[in-house]
Formats: structure tokens, C-alpha cells, sequence
């Protein structure tokens, strides 16, 4: 009979809740189509407002803050294995190891300490912050329901009231009900109006708070790790003057009046004969006594012709011999590719012509010939300006002012801006610089794509920027 009863209590229940669903859609029917009149509170519905604003910048901070961690962990990671990079190569009798392995123990003890108060003081700030949003957010949905409740009981008290025949049973029951629903309604409105507000002016603080935190946080990150950084940089001078014979010279770059030595410029299309030479001498290493006399210098075909005794000598090569650039090859030489048949001469005899090498000829076998240098004339076109240089058939290539060099586009870009391009996986893109240099930013490059320069030939309309990380530099 307890059960019968509980599932009775629970079907009356249920029934209940499906006649008030029933009685507040009826209700709104109504009201929309202003047959009844409904109860407005401008003030709270201002309320409401800058309770879902609140709610809407909340969600986002907290979401850019998850962001903002999950990249302070990965940068962790990342210097982590750099950390560990440096100390696979920093060898044992370098000096200097124990206290490279101890910066990089502490660098990584900043991180994981960086990343743990972040969270403690501001993730988990930002989560108990929001915490309190859910229940406001389902009570205010109550209140609209218990305010339509309301004024269904408001409307059916009235129109008992102003019926013909005024049942006074019915009406003192409608009146109760009226009663009853206004007392819930009013006690509900009246908590909310007093805590929306005072939430509202919460986040001021809250704000403050938590940006506070974490641009302390971030600050004395930055200066432990720049200590850590200074430290490293003193253990590196320390091994760089101990070992300071060995260091790698980086050559700088050569000017336009003077070509980089040993450096291969591409051929013509045309075959056409360069304009700026270059000799390149590949040779055994020589005997001490310095160069072999009787090796003379060929003559570039394109230079004036030289005196007969142009011999090798001990300094630099003259403007008019072109450039050289001496190349030490091990013991044992590659195969390479014949040379031509007028670009060099070795001393004691002439090299064959490229035609007349037999397959199986190595510069190996060549060398083992002889101990006297060889002598290499290597010729290359010049570019001027987008224009090819030197011999009859040169002719000026079809690029942009300003050409640097080739991109393609590797994946998709939709341009969210007038001044970008729009790229398609595959489009090649001709990069240009900036006008202004200092509008550059980072990442991206200025161009115009190959197929709109071909058909307009029109730098202001087709030129945009794009970003470097969708395109891949091509030949």
C-alpha cells in the first residue's frame, strides 16, 4: 500500500507540473498576441543583461587563460629539450659542464613552478569566479517562470471577477491562488535584485586580481630566467675563450661589385655566353714552395685579351682575370661532370675538350696525372635589375620590380583583410618588399601571385601580403 501510495503521490506530481507547463505556454500564447497584459521590470531586465555579458566575457577569459597555460607548458617542453640538446653536445672535458647541467635543472624547475601558480592563482580563481553563475542563471529562469505563473493567476482572478455570473466560490480559490503565486514570485525578484547587481560590480575586482597575479607571475618568471640565461652566456664566453683557436668564421656576404668566390651562379636558358666571368683553381694541395711556376691563367672570353706572360702568381688575381676561388678536394676526388672544352688550360698540356673524355675519366685520375693546379674558367650570367646580362641571346625575364624569389602555396589561405592575398594550395606567388620596411610584420611576406602579374602586369592591384608558414620557397 507504501508503494501504491508513493507512485500515486508521484503521477499527481508529475500531473501537476504538465497542467502549470500547460497553463504558462497558454499564458504566453496570450501575451504575444496581446490578448493579456504582461508584468515588465525594466530594471531587472537591465539586470539580466549585464548578468549574460558578464557570463559571455567570463566563459572567455577563461578559455584564453586555458589557452595562454597550455602554451606556457608547451614553450616548457620546448626549452626543456633544447636544455637537453645542450648538454648531449656539451662535452665532458669542456669546462663549464656541471654548471651548464645545473642551469638547465633550474630552467626547468622555473617552468614547472611558472606553470603551477598560474593555476593555483589565477585558473582556479577563474574557475570558483564562474562557479557561482550556473545556479544565478537557473533561478533567474525560474523567476520568468513563476512571473507568467503569476500573471496567469492575475488574469484568472479578473476575469472571475468581471464575469455575469460571479461564482464566489471559485473566485475567493482564484484569489488564494493569486496570492500564493505573487508571494513566490515577489520572494524570488526580490533576492535577485539584490544579488545581480552587486555580482555586476564584482568583476571590477575579480579583473584586477587576476591580471595582477599573473603579471607578477610573469615578471618574476622573466627575471629568474634571465638570470639562468646570463649564467649559461657566462659558462659559453668562458668555454669560447678556452677554446677560441677553433671557432667557426662566418664569411660575410660579397658585395655586387665583387661576386662571392667559389660561388656557382645558373647558366642562361639561352646558353648564352656570361657576362661575369668566374676561374675557379681546384688543385692538390701544393708543395712548400708555393705555386708551380709556367701555370698560366686562360683567358675568359668575354674579358680583353691579356698579356702572354700571365702567369700564376703568389698574391690575388688581377680586376680583369675575374675572380678566383682555390678549393682544397681530398685525396680522393668524386666524379664530376666534364668541363668545357675552352674553359680551361693546366700547365704542361691542355685538357681535353669535354667531347673527347672518355666515360670512365674521373678529375681523380686527372690529378693523379700530374701535381700542377688546374685551372678552371666557369662562366655565369649576371642579373641586372630582372634582366639578364651578356651575349646575344640574353633577354629580361618577366618579373615584378623588386623580385626576391619564388613561393607556393602549400595549403589554403582565405584573406581576412583587403591587403592580403588569397591563396590556393598549388598558386606560386612572386615575393617583393615592403615599400615600407617598417610595415612588415613578422611571418609575412609582401607578393603578387604569378598568374595575376602574367595577365595585368600591375603591382597596385594584384601585390598583398600572405603568410609565410602557408608557402614553401621554390626554385
Amino acid at each position: 500500500m507504501a508503494e501504491m501510495g508513493s507512485k500515486g503521490v508521484t503521477a499527481g506530481k508529475i500531473a501537476s507540473n504538465v497542467q502549470k507547463k500547460l497553463t504558462r505556454a497558454q499564458e504566453k500564447v496570450l501575451q504575444k498576441l496581446g490578448k493579456a497584459d504582461e508584468t515588465k521590470d525594466e530594471q531587472f531586465e537591465q539586470c539580466v543583461q549585464n548578468f549574460n555579458k558578464q557570463l559571455t566575457e567570463g566563459t572567455r577569459l577563461q578559455k584564453d587563460l586555458r589557452t595562454y597555460l597550455a602554451s606556457v607548458k608547451a614553450m616548457h617542453e620546448a626549452s626543456k629539450k633544447l636544455n637537453e640538446c645542450l648538454q648531449e653536445v656539451y662535452e665532458p672535458d669542456w669546462p663549464g659542464r656541471d654548471e651548464a647541467n645545473k642551469i638547465a635543472e633550474n630552467n626547468d624547475l622555473l617552468w614547472m613552478d611558472y606553470h603551477q601558480k598560474l593555476v593555483d592563482q589565477a585558473l582556479l580563481t577563474m574557475d570558483t569566479y564562474l562557479g557561482q553563475f550556473p545556479d544565478i542563471k537557473s533561478r533567474i529562469a525560474k523567476r520568468g517562470r513563476k512571473l507568467v505563473d503569476y500573471d496567469s493567476a492575475r488574469h484568472h482572478y479578473e476575469s472571475l471577477q468581471t464575469a455575469k455570473k460571479k461564482d464566489e466560490a471559485k473566485i475567493a480559490k482564484a484569489e488564494e491562488e493569486l496570492i500564493k503565486a505573487q508571494k513566490v514570485f515577489e520572494e524570488m525578484n526580490v533576492d535577485l535584485q539584490e544579488e545581480l547587481p552587486s555580482l555586476w560590480n564584482s568583476r571590477v575586482g575579480f579583473y584586477v586580481n587576476t591580471f595582477q597575479s599573473i603579471a607578477g607571475l610573469e615578471e618574476n618568471f622573466h627575471k629568474e630566467m634571465s638570470k639562468l640565461n646570463q649564467n649559461l652566456n657566462d659558462v659559453l664566453v668562458s668555454l669560447e675563450k678556452q677554446h677560441g683557436s677553433n671557432t667557426f668564421t662566418v664569411k660575410a656576404q660579397p658585395s655586387d661589385n665583387a661576386p662571392a668566390k667559389g660561388n656557382k651562379s645558373p647558366s642562361p636558358p639561352d646558353g648564352s655566353p656570361a657576362a661575369t666571368p668566374e676561374i675557379r683553381v681546384n688543385h692538390e694541395p701544393e708543395p712548400a714552395g708555393g705555386a708551380t711556376p709556367g701555370a698560366t691563367l686562360p683567358k675568359s672570353p668575354s674579358q680583353p685579351t691579356e698579356s702572354p706572360a700571365g702567369s700564376l702568381p703568389s698574391g690575388e688575381p688581377s680586376a680583369a682575370e675575374g675572380t678566383f676561388a682555390v678549393s682544397w678536394p681530398s685525396q680522393t676526388a668524386e666524379p664530376g661532370p666534364a668541363q668545357p672544352a675552352e674553359a680551361s688550360e693546366v700547365a704542361g698540356g691542355t685538357q681535353p675538350a669535354a667531347g673527347a673524355q672518355e666515360p670512365g675519366e674521373t678529375a681523380a685520375s686527372e690529378a693523379a696525372s700530374s701535381s700542377l693546379p688546374a685551372v678552371v674558367v666557369e662562366t655565369f650570367p649576371a642579373t641586372v635589375n630582372g634582366t639578364v646580362e651578356g651575349g646575344s641571346g640574353a633577354g629580361r625575364l618577366d618579373l615584378p620590380p623588386g623580385f626576391m624569389f619564388k613561393v607556393q602555396a602549400q595549403h589554403d589561405y582565405t584573406a581576412t583583410d583587403t591587403d592580403e592575398l588569397q591563396l590556393k594550395a598549388g598558386d606560386v606567388v612572386l615575393v617583393i618588399p615592403f615599400q615600407n620596411p617598417e610595415e612588415q610584420d613578422e611571418g609575412w611576406f609582401m607578393g603578387v601571385k604569378e598568374s595575376d602579374w602574367n595577365q595585368h602586369k600591375e603591382l597596385e592591384k594584384c601585390r598583398g601580403v600572405f603568410p609565410e608558414n602557408f608557402t614553401e620557397r621554390v626554385p
